[in-house]
């Protein structure tokens, strides 16, 4: 599965505790984790406050954002202007998974699979 880590921090440092269970729960299970640099971005704020986020991602395999027409095309496509979601949705949809995320409806509008958390 692929992470939107977006919505990971809620209330400046506090982890969504639904997001972090689900994660341990994938990890208990061996799945592959699977987040963008872009989304990494913006939720890394303050390193010495965000110390589960580090954790969590050392578990990660963390995509740069190095297939920049995909993601214009899937922009065109779906009529949205929202580079990090349209990436989440091409690199989903190369590794041929979903994309955990909080925000359906943004994914919905890219055509992209998701499980909502």
């Amino acid at each position: 599965m692929i992470v939107d880590a977006t919505p990971f921090i809620v209330d400046g440092e506090r982890v969504n505790s639904r997001l972090w269970a689900l994660i341990k729960r994938a990890l208990e299970r061996d799945d592959e984790l699977h987040t963008t640099h872009p989304v990494l971005a913006q939720v890394w704020r303050q390193p010495g406050r965000q110390a589960n986020l580090a954790r969590a991602l050392r578990n990660f395999e963390i995509h740069a954002l190095d297939d920049a027409v995909p993601v214009g095309l899937k922009l065109a496509e779906s009529e949205t202007s929202d580079v990090v979601d349209a990436h989440l949705a091409v690199v989903a949809a190369s590794l041929g998974t979903f994309i955990l995320t909080g925000d359906p409806d943004d994914m919905a509008d890219l055509s992209a699979r998701f499980e909502a958390y």
